[in-house]
């Protein structure tokens, strides 16, 4: 089953945005999310590729386990993921939105038959009115610790579900100037199409609750730049920022094509 003629946005939410920045998942930061896409359905189709599983975890763990404690990131996704599943599900459904668990790994996008399983069950999906939620298979892969925060599996699925754009939701208003920084006078880099310029503003910096800095989503940008993706890196702590991004009311980095 083909795309349909709705423009198609891949959204990642960082762990910092799904938490907004506690160590809580954030149930109205996710009918905010819910709300815009609901808003904007008649014209674009979401798949939304999400963080949060071990955040999750460790939300719920010491109550179900009595106070003891679980280090094992995987064993975290695994107890998450369903309660992560479970609040999108039921924040969604009131707003009158279905949706679908899809687990990946990396090694998915390297098979010839897994690539066109995927993007035939996730049209199939979209076509039907359910918005897939996509998270890395963490029980048996240890590559989302390894390449930050679902970062690239978001960038990989979006070029292979041909996204007409990718929108990644994390806690800063875009990219800023590595001059603004030192400065303490934040300024937003608007919009680029050089990648290498965008990587040496930026430090390795690992946030607070996701394995993700801003050099991973560069990374991932320049993937959906060399499938002539857009990306927009927003700050998905704001109410209404993809609604504010596509009305161009907030600042935010587009990384556009060449």
């Amino acid at each position: 089953m083909d795309k349909s003629d709705k423009k198609r946005i891949v959204l990642k939410i960082g762990t910092n945005v799904l938490t907004k920045e506690t160590n809580n998942i954030s149930r109205g930061k996710i009918e905010d999310i819910g709300q815009q896409i609901a808003f904007l359905k008649e014209d674009y189709e979401f798949v939304i590729v999400s963080s949060g599983a071990i955040a999750a975890a460790k939300q719920f763990v010491n109550l179900e386990t009595n106070g003891k404690e679980i280090t094992v990131k995987q064993a975290l996704a695994s107890i998450g993921q369903p309660h992560l599943m479970r609040i999108f599900q039921e924040n969604f459904r009131e707003l009158g939105l279905l949706t679908s668990q899809c687990l990946l790994s990396y090694s998915d996008f390297e098979k010839k038959q897994s690539k066109k399983n995927i993007v035939n069950t996730i049209n199939v999906l979209v076509k039907n009115n359910y918005i897939p939620i996509i998270n890395e298979n963490d029980t048996v892969a240890t590559d989302e610790i390894k390449f930050g925060d679902n970062d690239k599996l978001a960038a990989l699925a979006a070029v292979l579900l041909e996204a007409d754009l990718f929108i990644i939701a994390t806690n800063t208003n875009g990219i800023y100037t590595k001059k603004s920084i030192e400065e303490n006078k934040l300024e937003t880099i608007i919009a680029t199409t050089d990648i290498n310029s965008l990587k040496k503003e930026v430090e390795k910096s690992i946030s607070s609750h996701g394995t993700g800095g801003m050099l991973s989503k560069i990374d991932a940008a320049e993937i959906a730049q060399e499938a002539t993706i857009e990306t927009w890196v927003v700050n998905g702590l704001k109410d209404n920022f993809i609604l504010d991004a596509i009305q161009n009311k907030t600042n935010f980095t587009k990384i556009t094509v060449k």
